[in-house]
């Protein structure tokens, strides 16, 4: 190979390039450590994600002989107790075992935490690290020189802290067209489905709704995926229904495109999504059960969906949605918004309080919600 092509390789394939982030993602998924490596530090971190005995015990042998820290999000640390809007790193009592860390990670109501201090850039790159891979974004972090001598063996999947930040954007870039096919409906309805590949493996779909003019703003649905919703039909959202809708009203206008995008649970992830039910159960609005367990209130991000509506030739549309921040994110990434129109579903007792909390805490237009509310607005 010749030094430009070594060159360009690395710059794919290395710590520093997107190729690297996603391996570093492909890691933290299999719940194994990875270095990130900062401009003036080496962090080794591991995701508390599962974490038992076993691999507590692995990763302390490989930290010692110090004791790592618990970094956790500004959003957790709020939860805890702290005053911050920075990560913060938990010094952990030397014999704490896997269920206590899990319970400063995750849990609603948990006893005091431990003395703590800002975290680190490299660390705090770890936490975005987790929200890639859909874990819990919630690492055991240890530097200095003793950590290098434990990076040596077994060797270990290192990533550039900047290349984290500068991933989604690079994703974004990334994106292709992988494959497309016919695909009739039963409701009778003709589609096109053309599926795109992403850097992190994933596969987003466009589904071409009849034969929209794109000469013309076409209607568009930006639809994150919801296992529960649109496949067994859950009562706990809006979402099969909104999606069932979208279909038919974008047959009724002429044809458009459903954007079905791999954001589970406002981009959290199947089961940090299951892990935030089981919040609600203990009486945690939706909202607030995503900031306990150290999320955003709604971590989605709508750069790929407008890189997918440029690939098909779409950037005039008329945005079939509830939620303000679509409008705000594709009209950033450059998509010209012509109009809105509103998805009105079914209210049941099951999805009342869930609706109400977008309604009311996170801005989505479901005036018929906060009507059967009784609010004077």
């Amino acid at each position: 190979m010749s030094s430009v092509g070594a060159a360009a390789a690395s710059a794919l394939f290395g710590p520093e390039g997107y190729l690297g982030v996603s391996r570093g993602i492909a890691e933290f998924r299999a719940l194994r450590p990875v270095v990130l490596a900062g401009p003036d530090e080496r962090v080794l971190t591991l995701p508390v994600e599962g974490l038992d005995a076993r691999r507590l015990n692995e990763f302390l042998a490989l930290c010692a002989p110090k004791a790592p820290c618990l970094v956790i999000t500004a959003r957790r640390a709020r939860v805890l107790g702290m005053d911050t809007t920075a990560p913060m790193a938990l010094n952990l009592p030397q014999r704490i075992e896997a269920p206590a860390i899990l319970a400063l990670a995750a849990e609603a109501e948990c006893a005091g935490a431990p003395p703590a201090q800002r975290a680190g850039d490299t660390a705090a790159a770890a936490l975005r690290l987790a929200k890639l891979a859909h874990v819990l974004p919630a690492v055991l972090a240890s530097g200095g020189a003793h950590a290098e001598e434990g990076m040596r063996a077994p060797p270990l999947i290192s990533v550039d802290a900047l290349a984290v930040d500068r991933f989604v954007n690079d994703a974004i870039r990334s994106l292709t067209l992988a494959s497309e096919a016919s695909v009739p409906l039963n409701s009778g309805t003709r589609t096109r489905f053309v599926v795109f590949r992403d850097a992190l493996g994933g596969s987003p779909v466009a589904i071409i709704v009849g034969a929209p003019d794109l000469a013309r703003p076409v209607p568009v649905r930006l639809h994150s995926a919801c296992l529960t919703g649109d496949v067994f039909g859950s009562r706990r959202c809006d979402c099969g229904d909104q999606l069932r809708l979208a279909v038919a009203r974008l047959e009724g206008m002429g044809g458009g495109i459903i954007l079905y995008l791999a954001q589970e649970g406002r981009d959290l992830g199947l089961a940090n999504k299951m892990r935030a039910y089981r919040l609600q159960d203990e009486g945690l609005d939706t909202v607030d059960a995503n900031t306990a367990l150290g999320f955003d209130d709604d971590e989605r991000d709508y750069g790929v969906a407008a890189r997918m509506l440029q690939m098909l030739g779409c950037t005039r549309i008329v945005l079939l949605t509830n939620n303000p921040a679509k409008l705000e994110g594709l009209t950033k990434a450059g998509i010209e918004i012509v109009s809105r129109v509103p998805l009105v579903t079914p209210i049941n007792a099951d999805n009342l309080r869930y609706l109400a909390a977008k309604a009311a805490r996170a801005g989505h237009r479901l005036d018929h919600i906060m009507a059967s509310l009784g609010d004077p607005s």
